[in-house]
C-alpha cells in the first residue's frame, strides 16, 4: 500500500512534463494556423458578428482588418498586422462604399450620441477679443500763442491725470509786456478822442495772444500781467509733455497734449468670415479680466475697411463709456456684437461638425445602426450651435459624439475623408524589406510568398503587393526567389519599391522554408 502514493506522485510528475512540453511546442507554432483552426476562427467571428446585432445570412463580400482600413482578404484568417482574427464585411445591398455599420450595443457601450436638424431664429452672438485705447477724437493740444520762456511747470509726468483749469506751466511773453504797457499807457492818458487809441491797443493784446479774460485782467487790475498761465481746457491724461523749465519757446509750439477719459475706443479683432455681420451702431458687451463684476456697453463706432494678412481678420472701433475713468488704454477685453436682424436658419450642435482643413463634414444617422458622412457648408456659430447653408435637411439626424467609431485611430479631422477614400496628405513612409517567391504576377498584383518581416511584424504568408511604378523588372518570372521592399500606399495597402533576382535557399527564405507549403492569402504558414 505504500508504494500506491510514490506511483500517483511519479504519474503527476510525467503529467506535468508532458503538459509542458506540449506548451513549449505550442509556444513555438502559436504563429502557425492549420485549416481547422481558420474555420473556427471564421466561425468565431460570425457569432461575434451574430452578437453585436449584424446579419449573418448576407453574402460576405471580403474579410478585412478593422485596425488597418485599406487591405482586404478573400478567405477568413488571422490579421498579418494585429494578429487578430479577420472580420466579415457582409453586402447589405446599400451599394454605397461610404456608409458604416454599428451595431446598437456598441453604440450604447461608448456613448454614441445624435441629434436633430432643426429651423430656430438665428441672431448669433460673434464674439472678439480687443484692447482699449484713447477716443482720439476727444483731445486737446495746448500750444504756446507767443515766443517767450517757460519759467514754471506744474505737471512733470506723462500720464499725470488734469482736470479742466488746472495750470500746467507759466511762460513770460515780452511781446505781452510791450503790448499791456502800451494799452495801460493809453489808459493813463487824459483828454477827447482816446477812446479809437484805447481799441487799438486793446486789439494788438489780441493779436499778441491774449484772450478776452485776460485783457479783462489787465484793465480791471491796471498792472501788466507779465506772465502767462497755460492751464488744460478740458478732464483728461498727459499724454504728451514738452515744456521744460528755462526753454524757449515761439507761436505754436506745442507743450502739452490732454487726452479725454470720458469715453475710450476699443479695437476688436473680428474674424474675416464674420465681419460682414458687423454693423455700424450694433450694440456692443465689453467684459475686462481686470474687472470682472463691471460691463461696460457701447456701439460699433466704424469697421476700419482693411484686413490683417497675418491674422485674417477686420479691425471693429467700438466707443465705450468709462464712467469712472475706469478702462485705461492697453486693457485685454472680451467682446460680444449682437446683430440686429433675426433670421430663421438650420442649425446643428457645433460639436457635430468635424472640420478637415478643407472641408466640413457631419456623420448623418440614417437609422438601423448605418452612418454616412456629409459635406456640408457652413455659417456662424453662437451659444454651441452652428448655421448649415447647405447639404442637410431639417429632421436628419446627426452623430454628436462618438465619432471615433469612424475613425479607428480617433482622430476625427481625418475621419471624414478616410470614409470617403479621399487621399490623405502625402508623407514620408518607411520601406521594408524581405525576400520571398513569386507566385503570379498581374497588371494589378504582384504575388509572393515571403518570409517573415520583422519590421513590420509579419510572420510568412502569401499576399499580394502592388507592382512597381516602373513595372515588374525585366528577367523575374514566376517561381523565381526575390529580394524586395515594399512601402505603405495611401490607400492602406503596400506597394513593391525594388525587386532583385537571388538565388533560393533555406538562408533565404528563412527557417523551415523548406519544408512548408505556400500559406494561403491572410493565413500563416502551417506544417505539412
Amino acid at each position: 500500500m505504500a508504494k500506491k502514493p510514490l506511483l500517483l506522485l511519479a504519474l503527476g510528475i510525467l503529467l506535468g512534463a508532458g503538459g509542458y512540453a506540449l506548451y513549449t511546442l505550442g509556444a513555438q507554432h502559436a504563429t502557425r494556423m492549420s485549416p481547422a483552426d481558420t474555420i473556427e476562427i471564421a466561425r468565431d467571428a460570425e457569432r461575434k458578428a451574430g452578437d453585436d446585432g449584424a446579419v449573418t445570412d448576407k453574402k460576405i463580400l471580403y474579410w478585412h482588418d478593422p485596425m488597418v482600413p485599406g487591405y482586404t482578404f478573400d478567405k477568413p484568417g488571422k490579421s498579418p498586422f494585429m494578429n487578430m482574427p479577420l472580420v466579415p464585411v457582409y453586402d447589405d445591398g446599400a451599394g454605397d462604399q461610404n456608409k458604416v455599420s454599428v451595431s446598437p450595443r456598441v453604440q450604447q457601450n461608448f456613448g454614441v450620441r445624435t441629434a436633430k436638424v432643426t429651423r430656430v431664429s438665428w441672431s448669433p452672438t460673434i464674439a472678439a477679443i480687443g484692447s482699449v485705447a484713447y477716443n482720439e477724437r476727444d483731445v486737446a493740444v495746448v500750444q504756446a500763442r507767443s515766443s517767450g520762456f517757460v519759467e514754471k511747470v506744474q505737471v512733470r509726468a506723462v500720464l499725470d491725470k488734469v482736470h479742466a483749469g488746472l495750470v500746467l506751466a507759466e511762460l513770460y511773453l515780452p511781446e505781452w509786456v510791450a503790448a499791456q504797457e502800451e494799452f495801460l499807457g493809453i489808459k493813463r492818458m487824459s483828454g477827447v478822442g482816446l477812446d479809437g487809441l484805447l481799441e487799438g491797443a486793446r486789439q494788438r493784446m489780441r493779436l499778441a495772444g491774449m484772450n478776452d479774460t485776460q485783457i479783462g485782467l489787465v484793465e480791471s487790475s491796471g498792472e501788466v500781467q507779465a506772465r502767462l498761465p497755460v492751464t488744460t481746457p478740458i478732464d483728461g491724461v498727459v499724454t504728451e509733455l514738452a515744456a521744460r523749465v528755462g526753454m524757449t519757446v515761439t507761436a505754436g509750439t506745442p507743450l502739452f497734449r490732454i487726452n479725454g477719459v470720458k469715453s475710450v475706443w476699443l479695437h476688436a479683432e473680428v474674424a474675416e468670415n464674420l465681419a460682414g455681420e458687423v454693423r455700424v451702431g450694433a450694440g456692443v458687451t465689453a467684459r475686462v479680466p481686470a474687472l470682472p463684476a463691471a460691463e461696460f456697453n457701447g456701439r460699433v463706432a466704424a469697421v476700419l475697411p482693411a484686413v490683417d494678412p497675418a491674422t485674417r481678420t477686420v479691425t471693429v472701433r467700438i466707443e465705450l463709456a468709462n464712467p469712472g475713468a475706469l478702462l485705461v488704454p492697453g486693457m485685454f477685453a472680451r467682446v460680444e456684437f449682437t446683430p440686429a436682424g433675426r433670421n430663421e436658419v438650420m442649425v446643428v450642435p457645433t460639436e457635430a461638425v468635424i472640420q478637415t482643413g478643407t472641408r466640413s463634414v457631419v456623420i448623418v444617422a440614417n437609422g438601423d445602426g448605418r452612418f454616412v458622412p456629409v459635406d456640408v457648408r457652413i455659417g456662424g456659430e453662437s451659444k454651441g450651435r452652428t448655421e448649415i447653408r447647405k447639404g442637410l435637411d431639417i429632421g436628419q439626424t446627426v452623430v454628436v459624439s462618438g465619432q471615433f467609431l469612424i475613425d479607428s485611430d480617433a482622430n476625427l479631422k481625418a475621419a471624414a475623408s478616410r470614409m470617403s477614400g479621399a487621399p490623405a496628405a502625402p508623407s514620408a513612409t518607411p520601406v521594408h524589406r524581405g525576400t520571398g517567391k513569386v507566385e503570379s504576377i498581374t497588371r494589378e498584383a504582384v504575388v509572393l510568398s515571403h518570409g517573415p518581416i520583422s519590421t513590420l511584424r509579419w510572420g510568412a504568408m502569401t499576399m499580394g503587393f502592388k507592382p512597381p511604378a516602373a513595372g515588374v523588372p525585366q528577367g523575374i518570372a514566376i517561381g523565381d526567389t526575390v529580394a524586395f521592399a515594399i512601402r505603405a500606399a495611401q490607400d492602406g495597402s503596400f506597394e513593391i519599391v525594388s525587386m532583385t533576382p537571388i538565388i533560393s535557399s533555406p538562408a533565404t527564405m528563412g527557417p523551415g522554408a523548406q519544408n512548408q507549403a505556400p500559406p494561403r492569402n491572410g493565413e500563416r504558414g502551417a506544417d505539412k
